[in-house]
């Protein structure tokens, strides 16, 4: 469970960090390397899930979603300084009670 948990971050840091150095790049005009570099980002994280011992895709991804929810509600509060309000941080924690609920649910085979 803590190595799926430091998967989940790690991932949801490189989507989150490379979808933004790309987006400072079209959208803010930054240098040409920070969209590069954002792709190569990217494409790291596209790698990262590959290792989740979780034999379902489409559940992992599920999964990544709602930590990734999670992570950007910290994302913009520190590096946009957009401070969450209580709905941010409620609908935030609904989606990692539903990580939880999706991944680690007593289920039959």
């Amino acid at each position: 469970m803590i190595r799926a948990g430091i998967l989940f971050v790690v991932a949801g840091l490189a989507e989150i960090g490379g979808g933004y150095m790309v987006w400072l790049w079209l959208r803010e005009h930054s240098s040409i390397w920070c969209g590069i570099i954002g792709g190569l980002v990217l494409f790291v994280y596209g790698v990262i899930p590959t290792l989740q011992n979780f034999p379902d895709f489409g559940r992992i991804y599920a999964a990544y979603g709602g930590v990734f929810v999670f992570l950007s509600v910290f994302w913009g509060w520190g590096i946009d300084r957009k401070t969450p309000d209580m709905y941010d941080w409620i609908g935030s924690a609904i989606c990692l009670l539903g990580v939880y609920v999706m991944l680690w649910a007593p289920r039959q085979t």
